[in-house]
């Protein structure tokens, strides 16, 4: 269910450009076309924070993401997380009501 609320709050991001971090410590910078179920991401115009460290990334202007590898989205200044810290809050006091009366 977590991951639902996390996939409706990418959703919402979708056209706003997004910085991604990968696992590997790769970063792009992009506009965010997708986000599925799994975290999966779709991100259009993309270019990498440190095109020296990955040149052969140069001429990718699309590129998919696996939601394994990310391990940050930078969201813009702009977005407001409070809902979603409150509709986590709430699920998890949900979840703990639900394990105290079973």
């Amino acid at each position: 269910q977590t991951t639902m609320l996390f996939m409706s709050f990418f959703k919402t991001l979708v056209g706003q450009e997004v910085q991604v971090e990968m696992k590997n410590n790769l970063c792009i910078v992009g506009t965010l076309n997708s986000v599925d179920q799994f975290l999966n991401i779709k991100l259009e115009n993309i270019r990498v924070v440190e095109p020296e460290k990955y040149p052969h990334l140069m001429s990718v202007t699309n590129i998919f993401v696996r939601g394994s590898v990310i391990r940050y989205i930078h969201l813009p200044d702009t977005v407001n997380t409070q809902l979603l810290q409150d509709a986590t809050r709430r699920e998890l006091t949900d979840k703990a009501q639900q394990a105290a009366t079973n």
